[in-house]
């Protein structure tokens, strides 16, 4: 009795842990909904920055939907841990309602800090569902706090374009993003409600978030000196697009953190991924006579940036190719290039028709690529050469000679 007791208590106790553990997944695991939404959840600003100890800091929450289709009644509920607490506990839920593909929605939210917080960084969770019997699904972000802040009224801008190294990426390469960050203030002052503020600006941080497939390898990049009226600072990041990205263009969000009282920025950067590289044509039949000729080929970048190093190699079996790699070297989008091979078989005479394969190997920006974009059939002619116009010449000149000579010796002999 005691021992089916004791089976019973096992029983029940680990239905207990699997179905915990099975709600717990449910709350933490974000997925996308079955009918084909795709809800995600981010932190567009918060302000002040970094959050003041014994102060509110308000903090707006994005929810996008990121799916082929439109989601119903959807939900964000702000669940905030010490030190953080709301204004009310009234305001945790937002509702959002219908949510269109490529839609978002923005919803404000008012947290205190304690006043016994210390400085660092801590988290928040934000959860969010579709549907009013929908799974939560649970998200953490971290907010910076401390003691500085500042009151100066530079503003912080993307200066010109990002330059990226490669220009436009291929699947599986690695590469960098450079940005300009400048002051836009154009004098040392300014006058706001009768009081003077410096504009001087400030990068408290800056990070580049990635997307799918595309990761960024640098970390959040954190400030600590003063940009004056004008002055511009340049910032570096290493990403890495993944071998199965698909063609098209990706964004990435940069986001600033400048002075506490000014507003951050967040911008989109957009990552063109294009697989098209070099193209190699046949200008000419690939046609020898008795195993052995010229090649003639035409390469052409296709890509939408400068390649460097372009090479194109041949393979096709029991044959000879010189050179056995042709070096041409930088293309720039569209430049097409002619190359010439002599092409031999090993054993100098006709062969039956076999694959002519064709390799070319490139460089996009610090990335080695080599691929075959070719396979051709090379085919052999038998020439004969006995048939030749030069061997009938000679005959027709040999036999004038000797009509020339008959004639001389029958003048001589008649005088």
């Amino acid at each position: 009795m005691s021992m089916s007791f004791s089976y019973l208590k096992m029983y029940a106790m680990s239905a207990w842990v699997i179905g915990f553990v099975l709600a717990s997944a449910l709350i933490c695991t974000p997925a996308a909904a079955a009918n084909g939404a795709d809800l995600q959840v981010s932190i567009l600003q918060y302000q002040p920055v970094p959050a003041e100890v014994g102060e509110y800091v308000t903090v707006w929450v994005k929810v996008e939907n990121m799916g082929f289709s439109r989601a119903e009644d959807v939900s964000v509920r702000m669940v905030p841990e010490y030190p953080f607490s709301l204004d009310s506990s009234a305001n945790a839920n937002k509702t959002t309602g219908v949510l269109n593909p490529e839609r978002a929605a923005v919803h404000e939210y008012r947290l205190f800090v304690d006043e016994n917080a210390k400085d660092g960084i801590e988290t928040i969770e934000v959860w969010y569902r579709e549907g009013t019997e929908g799974v939560w699904y649970k998200e953490e972000f971290d907010i910076r706090i401390g003691l500085s802040t500042f009151d100066s009224r530079g503003s912080v801008q993307l200066q010109g374009t990002p330059v990226m190294e490669p220009e436009v990426f291929m699947p599986g390469d690695r590469g960098t993003i450079r940005f300009s960050l400048v002051n836009a203030a154009t004098s040392p002052s300014v006058l706001v409600g009768g009081e003077e503020f410096d504009t001087n600006a400030r990068i408290q941080s800056a990070s580049l978030e990635g997307t799918d497939g595309i990761e960024v390898t640098t970390g959040t990049y954190h400030g600590s000196g003063i940009i004056g009226p004008g002055e511009s600072v340049n910032l570096t990041y290493n990403i890495r697009v993944g071998d199965e990205v698909e063609d098209g263009t990706y964004y990435l969000y940069l986001a600033v953190e400048g002075n506490s009282h000014a507003l951050s920025n967040n911008w989109r950067i957009p990552v063109r991924i294009d697989s098209s590289s070099v193209r190699v044509i046949p200008s000419s039949l690939l046609v020898l006579e008795n195993g052995a000729g010229t090649l003639e080929l035409d390469v052409a970048n296709i890509h939408p940036n400068r390649l460097s190093s372009v090479s194109v190699r041949l393979q096709a079996e029991g044959m000879e190719f010189s050179p056995s790699e042709y070096f041409i070297g930088s293309m720039d989008p569209d430049e097409l290039f002619t190359i010439q091979f002599e092409a031999a078989s090993a054993d100098n005479e006709s062969f039956s028709p076999r694959d002519l394969t064709i390799i070319a190997n490139y460089r996009n920006g610090v990335n080695q690529h080599s691929s075959v974009v070719d396979t051709r059939q090379l085919r052999s002619v038998e020439v004969q050469d006995n048939n030749s116009p030069g061997i009938a010449l000679a005959v027709i000149l040999l036999a004038a000679l000797a009509v020339v000579g008959y004639v001389m010796y029958r003048r001589r002999k008649t005088k």
